[in-house]
């Protein structure tokens, strides 16, 4: 059960979580202080931890049933190269807004909060969640999980275009013409969300 393919795919799942959910933690702490940083910048929720339980009972079914089902080198390495570039497009986000950058959604505006129009955000409007959907759905293409793929790329878009839609609302609010001239110039980052 546990081959060289499994250990290799499970190995890289467990690296790319962990350092997903530890950097995310870092960078809260290093842009808006120990003291305004709780757990919930972890970013684990109920339905999170559900998903990736479902997508583990998925990989050992399959590798149990079907084990020549995870050996696709090329597919699992497309999830590879997927999880990289959704981390570098997420943390270039981050980075990039600086305090800008929460996990919740403010719904007053801030005096250190300003529109981030530069840097990856020139490119779309929303990196993070971009390159969070390019991450989550890099991880179950990388362990070559067909169900959990087709599943987080439908929960994590539904998730992101109500979400966008919401926080929208807020940016609209605190920048006014100046973020619905920057909708318009620049794409979401989330597919067939405007």
């Amino acid at each position: 059960m546990f081959s060289y393919t499994a250990c290799r795919q499970l190995s890289q799942m467990f690296f790319a979580v962990f350092f997903f959910h530890m950097s995310e933690y870092i960078l809260a702490i290093a842009f808006h202080g120990s003291q305004s940083v709780t757990l919930r910048s972890l970013l684990i929720s109920k339905n999170y931890i559900l998903a990736m339980l479902f997508s583990m009972m998925e990989y050992i079914v399959e590798i149990v049933l079907f084990p020549g089902s995870k050996d696709f080198w090329w597919i699992s390495n497309v999830g590879l190269v997927m999880v990289i570039v959704g981390e570098i497009i997420r943390k270039s986000a981050i980075l990039t807004a600086g305090r800008s950058f929460t996990h919740i959604i403010k719904v007053c505006h801030e005096e250190h909060h300003e529109l981030i129009t530069h840097g990856v955000y020139g490119f779309v409007r929303h990196p993070s969640y971009c390159g969070f959907l390019i991450w989550s759905v890099g991880t179950q293409i990388m362990l070559c999980n067909p169900m959990s793929t087709i599943g987080f790329a439908f929960v994590v878009w539904h998730f992101f275009a109500e979400r966008i839609t919401y926080e929208e609302y807020f940016l609209k609010e605190f920048f006014g013409i100046r973020y619905e001239e920057y909708a318009q110039r620049v794409p979401s980052g989330v597919p067939f969300v405007k």
